[in-house]
């Protein structure tokens, strides 16, 4: 097995393999396709035995929690765990529909506890607030005291937020966050700026949707028809598009991790691969930003 590379996630200082995964795939029907207990089972001794040390999760991910609590947490020594709160306890949505989002510190308290169970587990490394809440909403509704009483309690080592625009912004600011987690990738660069002040102020960040969803991989979607208007071909060379994506979201230089699911233990070692191939070449990377902010993936001020 070889030593993947690691960089220290902001404040934590947890040296996290700069691929983690993302367990929503193991949520199953309805929101997801049907896995079943041994394709869950085969996937989480995969991640584990391929060095990676990272695994982000939900209360709202289905069965997701349960799964992990079921086949690796006599593992628990090998790997720090993620997950969030906000989500309201056992409402599970079904497909096409959106979890709602409760930030009263009843709801946090339970929603930690009954991952702590789930995932038979003493201790999370890291809690998130799902549904990036606005400033407001966290002090009005007394959830973010509730989380970092958990943390002092010991059952929560790190606080995160699970962030987007506009409310980041604010969440950088408020100085309380270790972690953030954001999306960002090649076809999606809105939160680049906003990832290099919250680096820059110490937190650890997580990158979610670093593999563009897999569309360019798959010609379809809206990362697909962005790939196609901006030309990107011509720079792989033998890369295929999808390690393009990847090596794309490993070298950014803010980076300490990111989130990419998979059932597929192929798929797994494919995102492997790319990772131990290192980043782009600066000059490719610069080529290919420009050809991005050319076509209008830039950004945000």
């Amino acid at each position: 097995m070889p030593d993947l590379p690691q960089r220290t996630l902001g404040r934590t200082g947890l040296p996290v393999t700069t691929l983690g995964y993302g367990a929503m795939e193991l949520r199953g029907a309805p929101r997801g396709r049907d896995v079943s207990e041994e394709q869950s089972e085969r996937i989480l001794h995969a991640v584990l035995n391929s060095g990676i040390n990272y695994i982000d999760t939900s209360i709202d991910y289905g069965l997701s929690e349960e799964r992990i609590g079921r086949y690796i947490s006599g593992r628990r020594s090998e790997y720090f765990l993620a997950s969030k709160c906000g989500c309201v306890v056992s409402a599970q949505a079904t497909a096409g529909e959106r979890v709602s989002h409760v930030y009263t510190p009843e709801n946090i308290v339970a929603g930690v506890e009954q991952s702590l169970s789930r995932m038979k587990t003493d201790y999370l490394d890291v809690v998130q607030f799902h549904g990036s809440p606005s400033k407001e909403q966290l002090e009005e509704h007394g959830g973010l005291d509730a989380l970092l009483d958990l943390q002092h309690q010991g059952k929560v080592r790190y606080v995160g937020m699970s962030s987007t625009l506009p409310n980041l912004k604010d969440h950088v600011e408020m100085g309380v966050f270790d972690v953030f987690q954001i999306p960002y990738s090649a076809l999606d660069r809105e939160h680049e700026n906003v990832i290099a002040a919250a680096s820059k102020a110490g937190a650890g960040i997580v990158i979610r949707g670093g593999a563009a969803k897999g569309s360019p991989g798959k010609e379809q979607g809206n990362s697909w028809e962005t790939w196609q208007k901006v030309g990107l071909d011509d720079l792989l060379a033998e890369m295929t598009r999808m390690e393009f994506i990847m090596r794309f979201t490993y070298t950014n230089p803010d980076l300490d991790t990111t989130i990419v699911g998979t059932v597929n233990p192929g798929h797994l070692q494919d995102n492997i691969n790319a990772l131990l191939k290192g980043p782009l070449p600066s000059d490719l990377y610069e080529e290919a930003k420009r050809r991005l902010a050319a076509a209008g993936s830039t950004p945000a001020e």
